[in-house]
């Protein structure tokens, strides 16, 4: 048992668990977070994977959402080291033409690029561009009573449909290709719904903020938000692992970021029989296969406009992007998979030593599989970029069960706390008035697996917190 009990206790140090730990902070409890590796983070850590002096995201990259997340734009994040790196694209999406479709700053700019679909992105993305102060707010919230309703529910009857049914808005391959790549960070198949909702909002993001991702390195973020933690005297616990509760201190009000099946493993019979079945159905989404190199020149795309861009999705048309995310949530492999790459050493040169650069990327894989992917992943750089091949100086392979033993929150590889169905999207872990709290008294759940799910923008910790403090005072 703990000594010297705390007020509040958090157990994990992902942007969840860092923000919980601020709110709770901020409103005078005494807190302590508990990060079982020796590194805090979670997602949010950079490390030389490959070679000395190449700075690689271990896990998340790009970061559209903790830039615009409401909670971290309160806490002056440049005060405590963060500098953000806007890339002049956020976005660049190549094809077998020789030329990428490019989501730029610009919605207008965007919209005339895609020739005759223009006026339809036009219609499609003013909307949620215009009023995204205002719907920022719902979305990353749980459902329940919108602030701005009219927003909210134009939103939701363009979010809930398919991505494919909301490319067949369009009649070009570029507007349906730029589609498949944002819808595909949902990680369910194009023909689910709400696959189109995360695309959306990717979008407006591009056109509202951009894309960036933290100067240095992902691990900066982390460092900022735990800098915050500190300045409000939290304390961070570093290489303790929490395995029951007899492992916290008695009395004080415990935030657990971890997932439901972790949830169970930590608490076990302590939970009501019916809370304890809801939460083992729980469902978790498909893996990620990740590589990262150490590269001796820039990517040589065929398309120069994907060196603009801190993001490429490689993939192709719609139709190949849907059968390579259909494969993995079926199980299957994807021979052609749609890979995410991030370039970030174009644009940050602490990434790299001079004159060199960084790849990190990823591609989605059937939950738990042990396949590799790295031929099949360097074959697509390689169509849009031949040469690529050529640039490699050395590279780093994490498949699911690597990835899960750097954060035990991506069981079977699932990136996301969880799979994206349209049942877990509007209530996660499941149905319920307050999704934060448990049958326990003063246990709360704040991880991706709560609303408003996955992505780094720490605002399931700051509703889990929210309620914390409602409810114990």
């Amino acid at each position: 048992m703990s000594t010297a009990p705390r007020d509040a206790v958090v157990v994990g140090s992902g942007p969840n668990g860092l923000a919980a730990a601020i709110v709770l902070a901020q409103a005078g409890r005494d807190v302590t977070l508990y990060e079982a590796s020796d590194t805090p983070g979670g997602g949010l850590r950079t490390a030389e994977l490959t070679l000395p002096g190449f700075h690689h995201d271990v896990c998340s990259a790009i970061h559209p959402l903790g830039f615009a997340s409401p909670f971290f734009r309160g806490l002056d994040l440049e005060a405590h080291g963060v500098r953000w790196t806007q890339p002049e694209a956020p976005l660049a999406h190549p094809l077998d033409d020789g030329s990428a479709v490019v989501l730029e700053r610009s919605l207008p700019e965007t919209a005339t690029a895609l020739g005759p679909d223009g006026e339809t992105y036009r219609r499609l993305l003013g909307p949620l561009v215009d009023g995204w102060d205002d719907l920022a707010n719902d979305l990353l919230a749980p459902i329940g009573m919108p602030r701005h309703p009219v927003r909210f529910s134009r939103f939701g009857l363009l979010g809930l449909r398919s991505a494919r049914s909301l490319a067949g808005s369009f009649e070009g391959v570029r507007a349906r290709a730029l589609i498949a790549g944002l819808a595909a960070h949902s990680v369910i198949p194009l023909e689910m719904r709400p696959s189109s909702a995360i695309g959306l909002v990717l979008a407006a993001l591009g056109h509202v903020v951009g894309w960036p991702f933290p100067e240095g390195g992902s691990q900066r973020l982390a460092d900022g938000l735990i800098s915050v933690l500190r300045s409000l005297g939290g304390e961070l616990v570093t290489e303790r692992p929490v395995e029951d509760l007899e492992d916290l201190p008695e009395g004080a009000v415990k935030l657990f970021s971890v997932t439901p099946r972790q949830l169970l493993e930590i608490v076990g019979d302590e939970l009501p029989p019916r809370y304890r079945r809801r939460l083992s159905r729980y469902r978790y989404g498909p893996g990620v296969f990740k590589l990262d190199w150490a590269l001796s020149d820039p990517i040589p795309w065929t398309a120069a406009d994907c060196s603009r861009a801190g993001t490429v999705h490689v993939g192709g048309t719609f139709d190949e992007i849907a059968e390579a995310e259909r494969a993995a949530w079926e199980g299957r492999v994807p021979e052609r998979p749609f890979v995410l790459l991030a370039q970030q050493s174009l644009l940050d040169r602490t990434r790299a030593p001079e004159g060199k650069h960084t790849g990190w990327a990823y591609c989605h894989v059937p939950h738990g599989s042990d396949e590799d992917m790295t031929e099949r992943i360097e074959s697509q750089i390689e169509r849009f970029a031949p040469g690529f091949r050529e640039c490699i100086l050395a590279r780093s392979v994490l498949g699911p069960a690597g990835l899960a033993a750097l954060n035990a929150n991506h069981i079977g590889g699932d990136i996301s706390g969880g799979a994206n169905t349209l049942a877990q999207t509007l209530a996660r872990p499941f149905p319920k008035r307050d999704p934060y709290a448990t049958p326990i008294r003063d246990l709360y759940l704040c991880s991706s697996s709560t609303p408003p799910g996955g992505g780094v923008h720490g605002m399931c910790g700051y509703h889990a917190a929210r309620s914390a403090l409602g409810r114990s005072g």
